[in-house]
């Protein structure tokens, strides 16, 4: 299989969780991983910022360029897919990380927040990709990876958090078009975990400390994500991938080492029907 050595990763929001986790597994390889994301100062409840990964990147072996960028901003999307490109020379796989939740109603939704949710998931995503597919075209094995759930019409997803669901699964259908615009050219996936993971908006939006417990560490889905880029852009597109799945589908049958508590049970994620 091959491996991620010498590949250009963008990564958005990958200061924290499960987007640093990803950028740290492809480090392993010698890859070199590009940060980006608005974090420059760390925060009590948001540990971590873009230079404090940029530090893991290279302890795990990879080059690291730190980007503050704010992916609602297409101006400073266009300068850090530039920068990346000045730096590096390409980009063989954009990561589409960076996320933004409240799992709040609609009469508790204010619409800043609804904005900022729709901006941040469906509209970076869209943007990050746009920017990013000429440079992808020319790389020899180009990926797209995506961190959003199947596409769901179930409506006890969307009755209890109308606002996010919307956003999130407005990643899943750039996935679906991107997918379909890109045959041949370009690999686009999505990943999602099977169960909760241990992040930042778990702790801090969702359940805090108790639910952290019933969670799996983000590196099952760094893991799982490994596997993905490291296919054949041709052999691998327009697949909604559940972090689990891909695993046992690659030999990996023990995940106990990826609880955080190898004594609670775990808890299943949203959007799984």
């Amino acid at each position: 299989m091959a491996d991620l050595e010498g590949k250009v990763v963008f990564i958005t929001g990958a200061s924290r969780g499960i987007g640093l986790a990803i950028a740290t597994r492809a480090a392993k390889d010698g890859a070199k991983i590009v940060i980006a994301a608005k974090t420059t100062e760390s925060h009590p409840k948001l540990p971590g910022t873009i230079f404090t990964a940029a530090e893991n990147v290279r302890e795990a072996g990879g080059e690291a360029l730190p980007i503050k960028c704010d992916i609602r901003h297409e101006d400073e999307v266009e300068a850090a897919i530039a920068q990346a490109v000045e730096t590096f020379g390409g980009i063989d796989i954009l990561v589409n990380n960076a996320s933004a939740i409240s799992l709040t109603n609609t009469a508790a939704t204010p619409m800043k927040r609804f904005d900022l949710m729709h901006q941040v998931n469906a509209r970076g995503t869209y943007l990050c990709t746009a920017k990013a597919a000429p440079h992808l075209k020319r790389a020899l094995n180009p990926h797209v990876l995506t961190i959003c759930p199947p596409l769901s019409t179930n409506a006890k997803w969307y009755g209890n958090h109308t606002g996010y669901t919307m956003a999130k699964m407005g990643m899943s259908m750039c996935v679906l078009g991107h997918s379909a615009e890109y045959k041949g050219k370009i690999a686009v996936n999505a990943l999602w975990p099977k169960t909760a993971i241990a992040t930042a908006a778990v702790r801090n939006v969702i359940g805090g400390e108790a639910m952290m417990k019933r969670c799996r560490k983000p590196s099952v889905m760094a893991d799982a994500a490994y596997f993905v880029l490291t296919e054949s852009f041709h052999e691998c597109t327009g697949n909604f991938l559940i972090d689990e799945d891909v695993l046992l589908d690659n030999g990996v049958t023990d995940l106990s080492s990826y609880k955080v508590d190898p004594k609670a049970d775990l808890l299943p994620d949203f959007f799984l029907d």
